[in-house]
């Protein structure tokens, strides 16, 4: 049996979410975070923590599955990017992984300083 992570329940993709699962796939890229300030200033930017998939964790927010959501906002697994982790990305010129479930752009900083 596999390993369990404990913040995103084993598998909680459905036979229906593959293909959004594999579209957003497909709509993932890394994005320098000053191209993504205008979205940040209008409160759009979901911080997703390194060691959550991003594709999964963009599969919830479509599939509007609250329950999942609600858990990993509690475990503080995505949040809203704050000014903290903004002005650490400016000054490092970061790239980000990002992917966009309108009208969120979920970014995740795979580095480590």
């Amino acid at each position: 049996m596999p390993e369990s992570n404990n913040n995103v329940p084993e598998n909680p993709l459905t036979d229906d979410s593959l293909a959004i699962n594999q579209t957003l796939n497909l709509q993932t890229a890394q994005i320098p975070w000053l191209e993504l300030q205008r979205s940040y200033a209008q409160g759009r930017v979901i911080a997703v923590r390194a060691d959550l998939d991003l594709i999964e964790t963009a599969t919830l927010l479509v599939e509007n599955n609250t329950a999942l959501i609600e858990k990993l906002i509690d475990q503080k697994s995505i949040m809203f990017a704050n000014d903290d982790q903004a002005k650490k990305w400016f000054e490092n010129d970061r790239m980000l992984w990002a992917v966009v479930v309108p009208p969120w752009v979920l970014v995740q900083d795979r580095e480590t300083d």
